[in-house]
């Protein structure tokens, strides 16, 4: 059976290809997939943290809890981000973050 210290090491490395991804990459879907990466790492940080802290021999589920309005916020922003992306997409004809420096089109 893995420890806590095993999830979040998994956890923390997942949120830093995550982050370097959104620091790094030019491709706006691919930053957007990087965020989405960054939130799945906070989620199983959250799941490890409920797993091992158990009452009474069993987890406490406010982790878990948690997890579920941070999968809901993910899927919201999913529908708004992508929306956003064709927007930009069909004023712009680009997807990449450094020619979308002004608000105007």
């Amino acid at each position: 059976m893995a420890s806590l210290n095993e999830y979040l090491l998994v956890s923390g490395l997942l949120f830093a290809i995550g982050l370097a991804g959104v620091v790094l990459r030019r491709n706006i879907i691919v930053v957007f997939m990087c965020l989405e990466l960054m939130l799945n790492a906070a989620n199983l940080t959250l799941i490890a943290f409920s797993r091992f802290n158990t009452l009474d021999g069993l987890p406490n589920y406010n982790g878990l809890m948690l997890v579920f309005f941070v999968i809901t916020v993910a899927a919201a922003e999913v529908a708004v981000g992508l929306a956003i992306i064709v927007a930009l997409y069909r004023t712009r004809q680009t997807i990449h973050t450094d020619e979308l420096t002004t608000l105007k089109g």
